[in-house]
Order: C-alpha cells, then structure tokens, then sequence
C-alpha cells in the first residue's frame, strides 16, 4: 500500500524542491551548448521547462494534491495491473536517457583538465552503481546546496564577464529568434517538455507534501518564475564568454561551461577545480539517484526478487545502459528530449483517458487503454531507438516532434482498436430463428 506524505512543505521548501528537480547539468550544460552552437535560440528547454511548471500549476498541481499515488499506480487502478506494469517499466526506460546526461555532462566537465572522456564516462557509471547502494539521501541537502552555489558562480561570471545588460534584454532577443528557428524544432522540443512536466513524477512527489492549497499554488507558481530568471543564466554567461574571446579554439560546446568556471578559477587551479566539483558532485548524487530509482521500479513492479544479488546486478545492468547510451554522444538537450518525447507519446493517451474519466467526461474502454499503451509505446520507444542509431532518419528536424508525432498517432490508433473489439465483445447476440 502507498503510504500518505504527511502535507509539510511551505512555498519556499516546495519552490526550492521543483526548482532542482530540472537544474541540473542538463539544464545548464545542454543549455550552454545549444547557445554555443545556435545562439540565444538554445534557451529554448529551460525555458520550456519554466512555462510547463507554470502550466501545472494552471492544469494538474491541484490534481496531483488531492492524489498520492505514482502515475501507474493510478492508472493500474482503473485499468489493470497490465497498464500499472507497462506504465512502470516505460517510467524505468525514460531513465536511461537522463543517467546517460549526468554521465555526458560529468565528462565533459572534466574535459577541459585533460581528462580523457571515454574513461571518464566508465569510470562515472562505476561511480553511480557504486554510489547508488549508498544511503545518499541524507546528503540531498549538500547537493542542492552545492546547486545553489553554482547558480551564484555563474551569476557572479556574468557580473565579471559585464554580461547583466545582455541578460536583461535576453528575453526579447529570444523571442525574436523564434521566427529563424525550424518550426518542426520548436514545437517537437516544447512540446516534449510542456507534456512531461504534467506527468514528471519527480514534481509529483513534491506537490503532494504541500501543507494546503495556497502553498501548492504559490510554490508551483514561484518555481515557474525562478526557472524563468535561471534560463537565460548560462545562454547569457555562454554569449558572454564568446564576446570577451575567453574560450579556447576548438573548444567543445558542452565544454563550455566548465571552462569558464576554470576561468573563474584564474591562475589558481584548486580554485578552479573547486568551482568544476560543483557540477561534478551534484552529477554523481543525481546519477546514483537515477539508479535508486530505476531499481526500487525494477523490484516493486515484480521483475525480479530483491536479494544481495539482484540488489547489485538491477543497478549494474541500468548503469550499464545509461553508459552505452552516453558513449553515443549527441547534444545533451537532443537527448533529453527524446527520451521524454518517447515517454509522453507512451503514457498521455492513457493518462487523457484516465482524466476524461475523472473528470466526468465519460468512460473510457479499458482494452482500449491497454492497446493504446502498448501501441504508443512500442511506437515511440521503435522511433528513439531508430534515432539514436540512424539520426538519419529524422524527419521534420526534430527527433523529437516525429516520436510524438508516431508515439501518439499509434496510442490513438490503439485506443480506437481497442475499443471498437471491446464494443463488439459485448454487443448482444441476435438470437437464430
């Protein structure tokens, strides 16, 4: 039985809360890359990830409140185990993509003191399966306290790099920039975060620990704000670092980032390398807390029995595949965003279903549910893993928009199929004369 979180969190601890469960080295490292490479246009994830916390707080925040339960939780309830176990094993696979990140970002941290990235990636997934038979909990205060210190360094490079001026014009300057980019981008990339925020368990957690409704609404709406204000943090620092001709030729774009801590750092380099942990620990609790997860999903949906084995071998194996998928490179945000693409387009048509229902709309096939689920998922996850391999195959310039566009269009299909064979399973028998 799920257990009630007891309501506790005033609307700082919440917004604190929902504020680092997105920034991160995703947040800020892809963010940096994407402006290294595309301009102030790469602010577009953060961004996204600010207006779809706001957006829940306008859609599901109350929802979620009055609800303690796991996404598969609920919908196992109304439509079967089989939709609480596919649901669940769809949650661990969108996983993978995000310990992939925090490998890809630790490495390109590390990068720029000579470290090699190839051993530094082994050596990180090592770090996380070993670190993730911890108990680390307890220390999530030093990490999002090391977050805090970092979003104080990089405001602080802004100030040295005479960068402020161009923060505060950022948000018009991005707006305008909207117009250059491919649409099929855009609306892939925004629409892959909007969708995720409203079903990102890590949020959920939070908001129902929210001692009433006014704080609910006050920390959903704070953090939506203060994701805003931290968007354009690390595209302006980039911009910044770029004008004052800091950055060394050839440098790597998810490099960029660390260099300029190192630069920070001047000519003294336990300084640097100090202000370089401030990512890298933070990546290490995040990642060992990714395996946590995806193991405690692994044992309470039944796979396997937990046992000292099975404890070492679950983790093993899902840092092992957040590795391989790190070793195949791509930029940061791109990777995000497909996994969440092909989580979303998997798990919304049962989720809209499940809300037409609540909501009185309706009722919903239950087979209907469960084709769609298997339909949009076994499209989705087809289209990422095609992606990942052959990025060839995109169409629309966006991996992400053709995963929704498949992932969803499937679900649909299914929930049609599903419940057009339900319809005629139960439609009488004309009696034979």
């Amino acid at each position: 039985m799920t257990s009630t979180p007891t309501p506790k969190l005033g609307v700082f601890s919440l917004a604190a809360l929902l504020v680092s469960a997105h920034y991160g080295l995703g947040f800020l490292l892809g963010t940096a890359e994407q402006t290294a490479n595309s301009g102030i246009i790469g602010t577009l994830y953060p961004v996204s990830i600010s207006m779809g916390t706001l957006l829940l707080l306008l859609a599901l925040a109350r929802f979620y409140w009055n609800r303690h339960e796991q996404i598969w939780t609920l919908l196992g309830n109304q439509y079967g185990d089989g939709v609480r176990f596919g649901v669940g094993l769809l949650s661990w696979a969108s996983l993978i993509g995000i310990g992939a990140v925090q490998i890809i970002g630790g490495a390109a941290t590390l990068s720029v003191i000579g470290l090699p990235t190839v051993p530094v990636m082994v050596a990180l997934g090592v770090a996380f399966v070993i670190l993730s038979q911890l108990p680390l909990e307890r220390a999530s205060w030093l990490l999002r306290g090391l977050l805090l210190l970092n979003i104080l360094i990089l405001i602080y490079g802004l100030v040295v790099l005479q960068g402020l001026p161009a923060y505060g014009r950022s948000p018009l300057d991005f707006v305008y920039s909207l117009q250059d980019s491919p649409p099929g981008y855009s609306l892939g990339l925004v629409l892959s975060t909007f969708l995720l925020v409203q079903v990102d368990m890590k949020y959920q957690q939070y908001l129902v620990q929210a001692k009433d409704l006014k704080t609910l609404y006050l920390g959903c709406g704070l953090a939506g704000v203060v994701l805003l204000l931290l968007a354009f943090v690390p595209s302006n620092l980039v911009l910044a670092a770029q004008q004052a001709q800091i950055l060394p030729p050839g440098l790597e774009s998810k490099a960029v980032i660390p260099q300029i801590l190192l630069w920070l750092g001047g000519s003294n380099p336990t300084l640097g390398s100090l202000l370089l942990l401030s990512l890298v620990i933070p990546a290490l609790g995040l990642g060992s807390s990714i395996l946590r997860v995806q193991t405690k999903t692994v044992f309470d949906l039944g796979l396997v029995d937990p046992n000292p084995m099975t404890r070492l071998l679950v983790p093993l194996l899902n840092g092992a595949l957040a590795l391989a998928i790190a070793l195949r490179g791509g930029s940061i945000i791109g990777l995000i965003a497909s996994f969440y693409a092909a989580y979303v387009s998997a798990v919304w048509v049962p989720f809209g279903g499940y809300l037409f229902q609540e909501l009185g709309y309706g009722s919903v096939s239950k087979l209907g549910v469960k084709v769609a689920l298997g339909f949009g998922s076994g499209a989705g996850f087809s289209t990422l893993g095609l992606l990942l391999w052959y990025p060839q195959a995109v169409l629309w310039h966006s991996p992400e928009l053709m995963i929704l566009a498949l992932g969803l269009g499937f679900g649909l299909l299914g929930l049609g199929v599903g419940t057009g064979v339900e319809r005629l399973r139960s439609a009488p028998v004309p009696l034979s004369k």
